[in-house]
C-alpha cells in the first residue's frame, strides 16, 4: 500500500441519551450527509462504504445508507465491538491505499439501550468466555456489569501496583469535562470538580463512582475519505491526511500476563502504537493531540501509559502535572471524550476522527489545540480489536 489517503469531509450529529434520538436510519444519513457537504461531493462520486454498529441486524448498514442513495455500489456492515467505528475507516483506508477505490465512506451509528452493556446471544458460546474467566481469576465474583469489572479491575490494578490514587482518576473526568464544555456535540457539557466525581453513587467501593464510567449513547458519524487524485480532480481541500494507521488483536499475554490491564487491551493499545510511530518515523513526544478510549476513566489513565506519553506507572504524576490538557504536554479527548461526549459504539471511532480532523484544519473553536500538526486516535473494543490512526496536518 503506497498510495497516501487524504480525508475529505467529515460528518457528526450530537450524541443523545437512549429513547431521545432519532431511528437509527435518520441519524446516519444525517452525518452522511454532513460528511459529504463537507467533503463537497455527492454520494454518487462514492465508490465503496464501511458502515459500523454493534446493535443492529444484518445489513443495517445498507438500510441506513438507502436513505441517501442506491448507487449500487459495495456496503460492508462492521461489527468489532467498540472499536467498530474506527475499525469501517482502517477498511475503507485499505481500499483507497490499494487503489481499490478512489473515494470511500466511513459511517457509524448506534441505537442503543438504556443501561449497562450486555450479551443479546445468550443460547451459544460467549465470545467473552475467556475474559469472564481471567476477571473472575483475578479480581473475584463483584456483582457489577461486564464492562465495568474488566476496566474497573484494570484500574484497581494500576492502584495496588503503583498506590494510584481513586482522586486521580476523578481529574480524568473533571478534565474531560471542562473539554466537552467547549463541544456542542457532547451529551454532558456542565463542568463538574474532582470532589462532585468523587462523591457521585458508587458503582465499586473504593474503585469506581458513577461520573468514572462513559454513558450508553445514541448518535452517528461519517469521514469521506480519498486519494490526492481523485481530490485534484475534484477540486478538494483536504489537508489533513492519514500518515500510518495499526490494528491489533489480542495475543496470548491478554490472558497468560495474570493482569487485568492486558485483559482490556494495554497490549493491544501499545503494540499498535508502536507500530504507527515507526511507519511514521515519530514517537509520541511529537504528538499535539490525542482522542483516547475513555470509556472510562481508568482506561484513559492506563491508555497514557500504553500510547508512551508517559512511562509505566507515570500516569498519575503525568495527570497530576497537567500533562494530558491545555498547557501541558498533550492535550487527550479536547472533545470530552467518551466520557463526556458519550460512547455511541459503532459512531465513536469515527466521532474521534471528526474531532481531530477539525483540529488539524485548524476549525475546533474553543477547543483548538493551537498549531496542532500531528494527531493521533486510539479506539479499542474488548474482545478484542484496538486502531491506532496518526493524522497529519499537509
Amino acid at each position: 500500500m503506497h498510495r497516501d489517503v487524504l480525508v475529505a469531509g467529515v460528518g457528526m450529529i450530537p450524541f443523545s441519551k437512549p429513547g431521545a434520538h432519532a431511528p437509527y436510519p435518520e441519524m446516519a444519513a444525517v452525518a452522511t450527509r454532513a460528511a459529504l457537504a463537507d467533503a463537497g461531493i455527492g454520494y454518487d462520486d462514492v465508490q465503496q462504504a464501511y458502515v459500523g454498529y454493534v446493535y443492529g441486524d444484518s445489513t443495517a448498514g445498507q438500510r441506513a445508507l438507502y436513505d441517501v442513495g442506491m448507487t449500487g455500489i459495495p456496503i460492508v456492515n462492521v461489527n468489532n465491538n467498540c472499536s467498530t467505528g474506527s475499525t469501517a475507516l482502517f477498511l475503507a483506508r485499505q481500499a483507497v491505499a490499494s487503489g481499490a477505490a478512489d473515494c470511500v465512506l466511513a459511517l457509524g451509528f448506534e441505537h442503543m439501550s438504556p443501561g449497562a452493556l450486555g450479551e443479546v446471544f445468550r443460547d451459544r458460546p460467549s465470545p467473552f468466555e475467556r475474559f469472564e474467566n481471567a476477571a473472575s481469576d483475578l479480581v473475584g465474583d463483584v456483582d457489577v456489569p461486564l464492562a465495568l469489572r474488566y476496566f474497573g479491575g484494570a484500574g484497581l490494578a494500576h492502584m495496588r501496583e503503583f498506590g494510584t490514587q481513586l482522586s486521580t482518576f476523578a481529574r480524568i473526568r473533571a478534565k474531560a469535562s471542562r473539554h466537552a464544555a467547549n463541544n456542542p456535540l457532547a451529551l454532558f457539557r456542565t463542568p463538574v470538580t474532582e470532589d462532585e466525581v468523587m462523591n457521585a453513587p458508587v458503582l465499586w467501593p473504593g474503585v469506581m463512582t458513577r461520573l468514572m464510567a462513559c454513558p450508553p449513547t445514541c448518535g452517528a458519524a461519517a469521514a469521506v475519505i480519498c486519494s490526492p487524485a481523485f481530490a485534484d480532480r475534484h477540486g478538494l481541500r483536504a489537508p489533513v491526511r492519514i500518515r500510518a494507521q495499526a490494528m491489533t488483536t489480542d495475543r496470548p499475554a491478554t490472558f497468560e500476563a495474570r493482569d487485568m490491564r492486558e485483559v482490556v487491551g494495554f497490549g493491544m493499545a501499545r503494540d499498535a502504537a508502536r507500530q504507527v510511530y515507526e511507519a511514521a518515523g515519530i514517537g509520541p513526544e511529537d504528538l499535539d493531540v490525542i482522542e483516547l478510549h475513555d470509556c472510562f476513566a481508568q482506561n484513559e489513565l492506563i491508555t497514557y501509559e500504553a500510547l508512551g506519553l508517559c512511562p509505566v506507572g507515570g500516569a498519575e504524576q503525568f495527570i497530576c502535572d497537567g500533562d494530558n490538557t491545555y498547557g501541558g504536554k498533550f492535550v487527550t479527548n479536547p472533545s470530552g471524550g467518551l466520557l463526556s461526549k458519550g460512547h455511541p459504539l459503532g459512531a465513536t471511532g469515527l466521532a474521534q476522527c471528526f474531532e481531530l480532523t477539525h483540529q488539524l484544519r485548524g476549525t475546533a473553536d474553543k477547543r483548538q489545540v493551537e498549531g496542532a500538526r500531528l494527531a493521533l486516535q486510539h479506539n479499542l473494543g474488548l474482545g478484542g480489536a484496538c486502531v491506532v490512526t496518526l493524522y497529519e496536518r499537509l
